[in-house]
């Protein structure tokens, strides 16, 4: 049987249990859990902003990213008593709220960190994104398409940040004032998707079944709701290269920069040279088109009446 060598972290006063620090989490990139820990150490001002107060689901990967899996919406036990849960629908969910809790979810292999779109208790969105997801296995056109979607956005007065899934994909992220429901920004989600399929039909669906979508990227905005989750801002991902979703300018967009370029060996410099771009971004008037939607809709029905 393999040693079993454990330690002792102190962080912000709180003592966590590191077991076999020198297990390989990522064995093609030479990251150890060691590694890992302090790569989390780094990134946990940035990552910690988009997923304090949200109900968490990690991804942990017992063995190293490349093998077994599983998701983990229900708090580990034992959970330490500095790890602050909430309740809902019957699942007890950690809330990522600082470091101590972070570094000791990296020690049970969580590689991904997967928040709630809302906060712990209410029903309303932070942020709003649109998920494009590609059909197939690698993609050549999926920064042309986000540049599509940020286009039209700003054509819509709506500015935008568009960020690496980490996997395949991109994440157009638009942040929003207080008070905008899920409800609406589907709304908008759907007029806008519906407007970019129709003026490009060989590159985006909005169809839901993945049989149907051929090898059309998905324009997702039905993901972006109450109780689903979407990848974090700067969460690494289990995929070979140890990527990390990462948030982009709409000028590596249009340079068709690739998802594998942004990963755990060279995020911290790239944060120290571009900070938190996501942080940057005001929130957008979206109510101005969510009110133009009602409008149009009502008139509609009028009309029908």
């Amino acid at each position: 049987m393999p040693r079993q060598v454990k330690g002792t972290l102190v962080i912000e006063g709180q003592e966590i249990q590191i077991s076999n620090p020198d297990k390989p989490l990522w064995p093609e990139v030479g990251i150890s859990k060691a590694m890992y820990l302090q790569k989390l150490a780094a990134l946990s001002p940035f990552l910690l902003r988009y997923c304090r107060n949200r109900l968490l689901t990690t991804i942990r990967y017992p063995h190293g990213a490349g093998d077994e899996s599983f998701y983990q919406k229900n708090a580990p036990e034992p959970t330490p008593d500095f790890v602050q849960t909430a309740v809902h629908e019957n699942i007890r969910y950690v809330l990522l709220n600082g470091l101590p809790e972070l570094l000791w979810l990296g020690n049970l292999a969580a590689l991904e960190f997967h928040p709630s779109l809302h906060y712990a208790g209410s029903p309303l969105p932070c942020e709003w994104m649109i998920d494009l997801d590609p059909s197939l296995p690698e993609e050549p056109r999926i920064m042309e398409a986000a540049s599509i979607v940020g286009d039209t956005l700003r054509s819509l007065g709506i500015k935008s940040v568009p960020k690496t899934s980490g996997a395949t994909g991109v994440q157009i992220i638009v942040t929003i004032p207080e008070g905008v429901t899920f409800d609406e920004l589907r709304s908008v989600g759907l007029f806008v998707g519906q407007y970019v399929t129709e003026k490009h039909p060989k590159l985006f669906t909005i169809e839901r079944l993945k049989k149907h979508r051929g090898d059309k990227i998905y324009f997702d905005y039905l993901q972006h709701y109450s109780g689903r989750t979407l990848a974090a801002p700067y969460t690494p991902r289990a995929r070979p290269l140890a990527t990390v979703s990462t948030p982009l300018t709409w000028e590596e967009v249009k340079s068709n920069v690739s998802p594998t370029d942004f990963h755990l060996l060279n995020i911290e410099e790239r944060l120290k040279e571009k900070g938190d771009l996501l942080q940057m971004l005001p929130p957008q008037p979206v109510q101005d088109i969510i009110r133009h939607l009602k409008t149009g809709t009502s008139r509609g029905s009028k009309r029908k009446g």
